[in-house]
């Protein structure tokens, strides 16, 4: 029976990062992944001979600096570029909204006097709070725990240091604070702008990853949680990995190898080893048993509980607990593969505006209809869609003159209505995605060469998505901050001894930051050093 210190379970990029803090500190770790390729969702690969794509997660704003920094990523080939604009969202009308530096204010000129005053406001107001919650980001949440002892004394004190630096946001910035956490974005969105496209600008925000209306309770923190982002130091702005996402996950793996880290691929874990209450290891698809003082996970939590760790090690309110833990995220993901260009109609022709998030989405109303149509019949008759062509800032990616396409859609129901099967709709809702940027972009449709469709069924089935779920859980209000992945649990610990949590399941929750992983790997050597003390 092999032994290491730490098995990571899993070698998404929280995984990685989890891996590379705890072999900096001197651990012996073994990354097990069920997949031939490191990376988890975070992967780049051929979809089309000659055409490569970030295949699930498609773009950077959120990964941590101080991780990018810590890990040397830029050292192990990391590049990351901005967006020459940040967003295009055209109207069936022929109107449009383009931002980025320079372009936002005289954009939404053109459709709202009074929102080009409103919206750097808004705009500051919204940066002003993430800025204090960034703080948030690489700490663990207060945990709740029973009883009075050193383990409740030390969450008083984490409880009291976020306290103090909630108290840096303003009294007016708080009151906002707790909209956000509450209230829905197109209300506050409705509050404050006229324009459809400036209210979508924002809305979009609120449903990326999030099976909802603009109109639940809660999304406006879905459209908070998007606005922590940064590139190269700038914050706010969105990004492209040359290379692809892959790149970032590529980095990582050669940063944690190079502290000694073992990374073992096509080495799926079949089950937890409990002994005693305790996690004590992992058995492998193959049947190969490895012993660890430490094992973390880097699954959904709903994952892990259910089908890796024997049901009997498990309070049965915690099981039932666990059971109910919400995925499904609404996403339909498509790479395509382009011979050129799209021009659409409302800003014809090639320009910046191609290497923005193109957001078909011209309305709260449109995603509010979208959500509903998905809940109704299983997918959405009018998708939201974003569309990135990270060739045009990455040529790496396509051959010369033609193109990759990202098609991010949204709203699709995770299990169709009926007992029906993504797996017979597929195709039929692959052509009504093309189909609606055809709508905005004619030529479209007879541009594409090849393409890649992964339901949500496809992106359970090849990345471990439950539901599609590209956030290991959504991001309600009942599973966030100190109740992700469940009260008792929030400082990465979980329910058995030696059982960690490092994926987006915990805090901070979804996208590719690395603040788990980073979170995990503290929590597992405060317990290291504790124990040998």
């Amino acid at each position: 029976m092999n032994e290491a210190e730490v098995i990571i379970i899993g070698a998404g990029h929280n995984g990685l990062t989890c891996a590379a803090y705890l072999a900096m500190a001197g651990l012996r770790v073994r990354v097990v992944e069920r997949r031939k390729v490191v990376g988890g969702a975070a992967v780049t690969e051929e979809f089309v001979p000659g055409f490569r794509n970030s295949v699930a997660s498609y773009t950077v704003s959120l990964l941590n600096p101080q991780i990018i920094a810590d890990l040397k990523l830029a050292g192990h080939g990391l590049r990351i570029v901005e967006r020459r604009a940040q967003n295009f969202l055209p109207a069936p009308d022929g109107s449009y909204l383009l931002t980025g530096e320079g372009r936002t204010r005289e954009s939404v000129a053109r459709l709202s006097g009074r929102d080009a005053a409103a919206i750097e406001t808004f705009s500051q107001e919204l940066e002003a709070i993430a800025d204090v919650l960034r703080q948030f980001v690489l700490r663990a949440p207060p945990n709740i725990v029973e009883g009075f002892g050193i383990g409740a004394v030390g969450e008083a004190v984490n409880a009291l240091g976020s306290a103090n630096i909630l108290r840096r946001l303003s009294l007016e910035q708080q009151r906002s604070l707790l909209d956000l956490f509450t209230r829905s974005a197109g209300e506050m969105l409705d509050e404050r702008f006229e324009s459809d496209l400036v209210k979508a600008l924002f809305g979009f925000d609120a449903i990326v990853g999030n099976y909802a209306s603009p109109y639940a309770a809660g999304s406006a923190y879905v459209m908070l949680h998007h606005a922590f982002g940064e590139v190269n130091g700038r914050k706010g702005v969105w990004g492209h990995a040359i290379g692809g996402m892959g790149a970032i996950t590529q980095a990582m793996a050669q940063a944690a190898r190079g502290h000694g880290v073992e990374i073992e691929t096509d080495a799926g874990v079949r089950e937890v080893i409990v002994e005693k209450d305790r996690a004590c290891g992992v058995i492998l698809d193959n049947g190969e048993a490895i012993r660890a003082k430490y094992i973390v996970s880097n699954v959904n939590p709903k994952l892990l509980y259910t089908q890796l760790v024997p049901a009997g090690a498990l309070a049965p309110d915690f099981l039932t607990r666990i059971g109910h833990w919400r995925n499904g995220s609404g996403t339909f993901r498509m790479n395509v593969a382009l011979g050129a260009l799209p021009s659409f109609t409302a800003l014809p022709g090639p320009g910046d505006h191609l290497t923005a998030g193109i957001i078909i989405a011209p309305s709260l109303g449109y995603m509010d209809r979208a959500w509903q149509d998905a809940r109704e019949f299983g997918w959405s008759r009018a998708p939201v869609v974003e569309l990135l062509i990270p060739s045009t800032l990455d040529d790496s990616l396509s051959p010369p003159g033609q193109h990759v396409a990202s098609l991010f859609c949204q709203h699709v129901a995770p299990q169709l209505p009926g007992g029906r099967s993504w797996d017979d709709h597929r195709e039929e809702v692959a052509d009504l995605m093309i189909a609606t940027v055809e709508r905005h972009a004619p030529g479209f449709a007879a541009s594409v060469v090849g393409r890649q469709i992964l339901s949500p069924l496809d992106l359970e089935r090849q990345f471990g998505l439950l539901g599609g779920d590209i956030f290991h859980g959504a991001l309600t209000l009942n599973q966030l901050f100190s109740a992700r992945p469940m009260l008792g649990h929030a400082d990465y610990r979980g329910p058995l001894k030696g059982l960690y949590h490092c994926g987006s399941g915990a805090h901070p929750g979804g996208g590719v930051t690395g603040a788990p992983g980073h979170n995990a790997a503290r929590a597992v050597l405060a317990d290291h050093r504790a124990f040998f003390a």
